[in-house]
């Protein structure tokens, strides 16, 4: 059931003499959610150590052994075998060639599919169970078969039919849920309106952002809503979990990571500036951005006192007060809940019933990782369906 990229990855994989597969996707055509990941460059997975990429996910644990059973190196392998070529970019993000296109890479899959006599049937929206939980597309066909496999996706990008309307009919079988949860996603920061004005749309670039324990580097933007970028996509889940607990999170910025905060006081005491903005925009090459955040922070004395700037450029606090709607999202946490599966995604209380991809209430940042991970997942249940 659906058509993204798990179940294209599932569908690749499986033992075409043993099973007769098909997938029925409510949409007039499969995996437009793939496709739409790659109007801003087509990210498939990442190119760190698969020890790194393993780190990447929360819950820790739970993708491990399906990463290590089709890592990113085997992802990029098998896409060279039908036909797509990859490279790894500066950032460690891995794109297919820039003469190959989105649609492509998905026509390149398809053919796999076609070649395996997978039947597509598409229009065909799962709407339920019948009495003897056979399923039932369209409110009223009802379809027999010996293996089901859920590949229903998130709640994000509505347009792209990730609406997660199916949460409801598995909770209706008491299938234990998570509600759905914008991840990697923008944050609300109350900005002076003065300062919108000026800066909304610039980069707070090579900073560190913090949450609790975990910290991430990268680069956010700040918009009208607050912050944005791949910084704080990763904080998503303690941010979001701060926020259902006590209403708002705290987080902090360090905008000179390379430096030490007695690097940076010795920098301020020898600047030969003549004020205390000069100093920055010099001496520690802050942006004028960075500068007005750190100005909107501390009093005017505060501001003129070198020990307390150093400190404040390396941990400045910002109040976030709410996350970005879940449409609005690139992905999201929540769905099936990870106890009601076992070790090879099968409903516990239903036999023969798998769930895979990102209905299930995991996380993971952006760079590549969500794909990665829906790939590895539909392989791993692909062996294992062959195994049996």
């Amino acid at each position: 059931m659906g058509g993204g990229a798990a179940a294209l990855a599932l569908a690749s994989y499986i033992d075409a003499s043993k099973y007769e597969v098909h997938i029925y996707e409510k949409n007039k055509a499969l995996a437009r959610k793939f496709l739409v990941a790659g109007d801003g460059g087509f990210n498939l997975t990442h190119g760190s150590s698969i020890e790194d990429i393993i780190n990447q996910y929360e819950p820790q644990g739970f993708l491990d052994e399906a990463l290590r059973q089709f890592s990113n190196n085997d992802f990029r392998n098998w896409l060279k075998e039908i036909g797509i070529e990859t490279y790894v970019g500066s950032s460690g993000r891995v794109f297919p060639l820039k003469s190959i296109k989105p649609i492509e890479v998905l026509n390149a899959i398809l053919k796999v599919l076609k070649n395996q006599g997978v039947q597509i049937h598409t229009g065909k929206q799962w709407t339920g169970w019948t009495t003897e939980n056979s399923i039932e597309l369209n409110g009223s066909e009802h379809i027999n078969s010996d293996i089901v496999v859920y590949a229903l996706g998130g709640s994000s990008w509505k347009v792209t039919g990730s609406d997660g309307m199916w949460l409801s009919l598995f909770k209706s079988k008491n299938i234990p849920c998570v509600e759905f949860k914008a991840a990697n996603c923008a944050f609300e920061i109350q900005w002076p309106k003065d300062f919108i004005t000026h800066h909304a749309g610039k980069a707070l670039k090579n900073i560190h952002l913090s949450s609790g324990l975990k910290t991430c580097q990268g680069e956010l933007s700040v918009t009208s809503f607050g912050l944005e970028g791949n910084a704080i996509y990763p904080l998503s889940s303690k941010i979001q979990s701060d926020l259902a607990s006590i209403g708002q999170a705290q987080i902090l910025i360090d905008f000179k990571p390379m430096f030490s905060e007695k690097d940076l006081l010795n920098k301020l005491e020898k600047s030969k500036a003549k004020n205390i903005s000069d100093k920055l925009k010099t001496d520690l090459v802050l942006s004028n951005t960075a500068i007005q955040i750190i100005k909107n922070h501390l009093d005017k004395d505060a501001y003129s006192n070198h020990t307390v700037l150093a400190k404040t450029i390396k941990q400045l606090p910002l109040i976030v007060v709410a996350a970005a709607p879940i449409d609005e999202a690139i992905s999201t946490s929540g769905g099936v809940a990870l106890e009601a599966i076992d070790e090879n995604c099968q409903l516990k209380e239903f036999p023969n019933h798998y769930c895979i991809g990102e209905m299930l209430d995991w996380n993971a940042p952006t760079g590549g990782y969500l794909l990665q991970a829906c790939f590895s997942m539909g392989v791993k249940l692909a062996r294992h369906l062959n195994n049996l």
